[in-house]
């Protein structure tokens, strides 16, 4: 492992394919995916499915800042996922596929917010992003079947 490592946190739809996407950013030491953002301690995947949680579907990324920018990473957040969708990714519907980045710092508040206002002046969207940027929480790391779910089961990416 690196000897300085920072973690940065993303949610942008069924966190499997974001998981995927992350690891393979090089500089990226690790990516886990869980439950944060909500009201409840301890969810469990069927909990945060129900969308009565308040918790997002995100993933933790682990990263050395020697090898890869904060930049670069919400610049692959960005690129993965349609940031105008309100509480949806393609078919998956509610809360818990919000859009959003999870700052652990001021730092990482200051360069969100300022990538935030890039995407949106760069007119590649029709519509306003809806991506919230709010303050870590408590992240819930996910049950075990979950973590590198799609390596698991020999599947490239979400689609069928």
């Amino acid at each position: 492992m690196a000897a300085t490592t920072e973690q940065a946190t993303f949610a942008a739809g069924c966190f499997w394919g974001v998981e995927q996407r992350f690891r393979a950013v090089p500089g990226v030491i690790d990516a886990e995916v869980g439950y944060t953002g909500g009201h409840t301690d301890d969810p469990s995947y069927r909990m945060v499915c129900t969308d009565s949680t308040g918790h997002a579907e995100a993933v933790r990324v682990t990263f050395d800042p020697e090898r890869v920018s904060y930049d670069t990473l919400l610049d692959t957040f960005w690129a993965l996922h349609d940031p105008t969708q309100l509480n949806r990714q393609g078919p998956d519907i509610g809360t818990q596929y919000r859009s959003a980045i999870f700052v652990h710092d001021a730092r990482q508040e200051t360069a969100a917010r300022a990538s935030r206002e890039r995407e949106q002046n760069s007119g590649r969207y029709r519509r306003e992003i809806v991506t919230e940027i709010v303050p870590a929480a408590t992240f819930w790391r996910a049950e075990e079947y979950h973590q590198q779910y799609l390596a698991k089961q020999g599947r490239g990416s979400c689609a069928l």
